[in-house]
């Protein structure tokens, strides 16, 4: 585990251990970033900025990225491996979404930057003559990449791609958590051609450390962040102070709506999806969710029968994610919760008995203000609560603080449309759920974050547009 500044790799700072989700047990080691060498990465990548860098035309940033998703290709397993080593995820998951999704976010904005092309106009003036006015797009600066410990190299590569496509340089920190995939992509952006200073790494953890030193730090000109609300406001704090530009993919309390009309086997299926995909820690994730009164109890039968049947998931990142997620439970039951499935830790009678594991979990029966309910659990816990009309359907998800995702499960087609745009989110799922298409805009609204992310709606956060008038 290594840091990466000015196209040279650095492993100094105190080690902090890197430990197995999977068993509990201490693995490694990952050097923390000093404040000193969180401000020469700033500083390499504003060298960079001025540098041959700035030359570089649309179409060889173009074919870099290219160059970087061939060399995450080529080094397929080694990053899957990586993958479920720091995060305790499933193989199949890393080989079929992460990883894969790491190498279309690199490909999707090489494309889209090799076919971008900007307007003009053509404006009359008094004299008749005319001028001639267009647009050019500048790269905003130094951005810092701020990742979290989920999906670690799929959010990373998120950001940093549609950065360096537009002219940007890089520091990135990923969480102290998951430092595995980024170090292999600093790896990979050397063996690339990536100009020194362009794509830079430090590691560390976040309050007053790497992260807060990146984030607060003068030479930085903005922040892309995803992780959880109250962080997010911090880092805004400290971007506003410089005016620096933000975009946040923040929390969610997602909600998912059963009608009586939907296919209920597809419904189920899809919900099992939703809550339990990587233990429930995915920001998309259905933790909320809402049936139709009378096919409540078919319906919440299936899905607890389909959660004890689970097999393969993987634990929680660490013990104290693990023990926050299971006094959120400890709490449901104490109030009153009723457990249909799950809510405890499983027993394997192995090594796995020390890692931080807890059970795919349905629970039933709490109040609509209960923290269970109200706030982000972000693990294997889903809450079920029947409603009679669209419109108290409708009300019930649109409720609290949070607004990233929703799932719509109806036969009607009406309805979907209907309700669908309705929702308080940054994107609904009518009968299914986490279909994505990378040019579509991507985020939440309330506290569920800013800006949106996602093809041209990247390539225009990170670049600043600029306009040229010229008298003909």
């Amino acid at each position: 585990m290594r840091h990466y500044l000015g196209g040279g790799f650095d492993a100094s700072g105190v080690p902090f251990p890197l430990v197995d989700p999977v068993t509990g047990r201490t693995v490694g080691a990952v050097p923390e970033a000093s404040r000193e060498l969180v401000d020469q990465a700033v500083a390499e990548a504003r060298t960079a900025l001025r540098g041959p860098w700035a030359a570089w035309s649309p179409a060889e940033r173009s074919r870099l990225l290219h160059r970087i998703a061939d060399g995450i290709e080529a080094r397929f397993e080694e990053f899957a491996a990586a993958e479920c080593a720091d995060t305790g995820k499933p193989r199949e998951l890393a080989s079929t979404v992460d990883i894969p999704r790491a190498v279309a976010n690199f490909r999707s904005y090489a494309d889209l930057l090799a076919g971008r092309s900007e307007r003009s106009w053509h404006t009359p003036t008094p004299d008749g003559r005319g001028a001639l006015n267009y647009t050019v797009r500048k790269p905003l600066g130094v951005v810092a990449v701020v990742s979290p410990w989920n999906l670690p190299l799929l959010l990373l590569t998120w950001k940093v791609a549609p950065a360096l496509a537009t002219g940007n340089t890089v520091v990135a920190k990923p969480s102290e958590l998951t430092p595995g995939t980024a170090c292999l992509l600093a790896e990979v952006m050397d063996e690339a051609g990536a100009p020194a200073g362009v794509f830079n790494l430090v590691h560390g953890r976040g309050p007053d450390a790497a992260g807060q030193w990146l984030t607060e730090h003068p030479g930085v000109d903005a922040v892309a962040f995803t992780g959880a609300s109250r962080t997010g406001t911090e880092i805004m704090r400290a971007a506003a102070a410089r005016l620096a530009p933000v975009s946040f993919e923040l929390g969610g309390k997602n909600a998912g709506l059963v009608f009586a009309d939907a296919d209920l086997e597809e419904a189920v299926a899809g919900t099992l999806r939703s809550a339990f995909t990587h233990s429930g820690q995915v920001c998309l994730c259905t933790e909320r969710l809402y049936v139709e009164r009378s096919v409540f109890d078919v319906f919440a039968a299936a899905l607890a029968a389909g959660a004890k049947a689970l097999s393969g998931y993987g634990p929680m990142v660490s013990a104290a994610h693990r023990d926050k997620v299971l006094g959120h439970l400890e709490r449901a039951v104490a109030d009153g919760g009723e457990v249909l499935a799950g809510g405890g830790v499983p027993r394997f009678g192995d090594e796995r008995d020390s890692g931080f594991w807890v059970e795919p979990t349905v629970l039933a029966g709490l109040p609509e203000d209960h923290p269970a309910v109200r706030d982000e659990i972000f693990g294997p816990v889903v809450h079920l609560a029947p409603f009679d009309t669209e419109e108290e359907a409708l009300a019930l998800a649109n409720a609290g603080p949070y607004g990233l995702a929703a799932t719509v499960w109806t036969g009607d087609v009406r309805r979907a449309h209907r309700v669908a745009p309705a929702l308080d989110v940054g994107i609904a799922w009518v009968n299914t759920w986490n279909l994505r298409d990378l040019r579509t805009p991507f985020g939440g609204v309330k506290a569920s974050g800013i800006g949106r992310e996602g093809g041209d709606h990247s390539l225009d956060f990170f670049s600043e547009p600029m306009n040229v008038c010229v008298k003909l």
